[in-house]
């Protein structure tokens, strides 16, 4: 028997606040190092672990009544699946390395919520890497990946990517590597992307049925085959038309809001000034929107549109025509395509392709 002696009341009173708070630390420690289990589960339900753990990995075999029971007991004893040890029994880790461009960009976090949420529903988290528009910040995301094991990895390529050995050893260790939006030739890997030359020609096509003849482009100067298919796809349209191609009004830069700012005003420049102008990007089409603004021309004067369908396009003054890369079904065609890659079950070609169309979002910009 421990005996306290206090020598005044204050003293005592320490003694109990400190003999109290120590208790309830000791019960922590307890409850902390006293991790519940499957096993645990199954005994308070009284029944077998095998049925524990089939419910919680949602197993058809098991009923609706007993799946509920299980999940219910196992949110109220604070289960906390063990990862580690499920992934060295499975050899899976239910997470997929996502590398993407950047997630400011209003396309890429629609993409990426869309992927989430549909890899969600299947038991599987997601990793993302920005890469910045950087190609070796995206060698080192795949490294990166690799290292923490993911299951596969889903990307799309940054603007500085023209070399693709880095997603090789992706395909060495035996993952499932999807690329989307933005894509190489010489990655031959399973992908989903729009129609982008089509996109290109949809653009171009739009501004000639709106009576404009004099068209602009200002692209980026990176070689990167989205962008190259949609130039293709102007070109298509200025020659079905029997309009002039004019290299004059070709301007190579960069792919941000100055580079559309800046290209507008040297295509001002010309004598025979263009009566529309095609931004590479909506980041261009806003540079593009505003370098006529300082010129005090007003679109649709002169014809802007853009492409990816910005969350700012519809907002600015003009608002802003714009081409949908249709993010949100993008995101769930990668899931779709990814899960069949995980399911070995499932013959893929190494090579396969799902192609969406793009859809034209016409506002102020270009109505005469």
């Amino acid at each position: 028997m421990v005996r306290f002696f206090c020598v005044s009341a204050t003293a005592c009173i320490k003694v109990f606040i400190f003999i109290y708070i120590y208790k309830n630390f000791l019960e922590l420690l307890l409850t902390v190092a006293k991790k519940t289990t499957i096993y645990d589960i199954a005994k308070e339900l009284n029944i077998t672990v095998s049925t524990v753990s089939r419910a919680l990995n949602n197993i058809s075999s098991i009923s609706d009544s007993t799946r509920e029971a299980v999940v219910a007991m196992a949110k109220k004893m604070n289960y906390r699946p063990n990862k580690v040890a499920s992934s060295l029994t499975s050899g899976k880790t239910y997470i997929i390395g996502v590398i993407v461009p950047s997630a400011q960009i209003h396309f890429f976090a629609t993409v990426v919520h869309a992927l989430e949420k549909y890899l969600k529903r299947f038991g599987y988290s997601i990793i993302l890497y920005q890469s910045n528009e950087s190609l070796e910040s995206e060698q080192r995301g795949v490294d990166t990946l690799l290292e923490a094991q993911v299951d596969g990895i889903i990307a799309s390529l940054s603007l500085e990517t023209d070399e693709v050995s880095h997603f090789e050893k992706v395909k060495e260790e035996g993952k499932p590597l999807l690329i989307f939006d933005r894509t190489h030739d010489l990655l031959r890997s399973p992908s989903v992307t729009i129609d982008d030359e089509y996109a290109g020609y949809m653009a171009t096509k739009h501004l000639i049925d709106q009576g404009y003849r004099k068209i602009a482009y200002i692209t980026t100067t990176h070689q990167i085959k989205i962008f190259q298919e949609r130039y293709a796809g102007y070109q298509r349209a200025i020659k079905e038309a029997k309009l002039k191609l004019r290299p004059e009004f070709i301007i190579l830069g960069d792919l941000s809001v100055d580079g559309g700012f800046i290209g507008t005003n040297q295509l001002l420049q010309e004598k025979d000034r263009p009566d529309a102008i095609i931004g590479g990007d909506d980041f261009v089409a806003l540079g593009i929107i505003k370098a006529l603004h300082k010129h005090e021309i007003t679109p649709p004067t002169i014809g802007v549109i853009g492409f990816a369908n910005q969350s700012f396009s519809e907002h600015i003054i003009p608002s802003l025509t714009t081409i949908d890369q249709q993010a949100v079904q993008m995101g769930n065609e990668c899931a779709k395509l990814f899960l069949k890659l995980l399911d070995k079950s499932k013959a893929i070609a190494p090579d396969e392709q799902v192609v969406l169309t793009p859809l034209l979002l016409e506002r102020e910009s270009t109505k005469k």
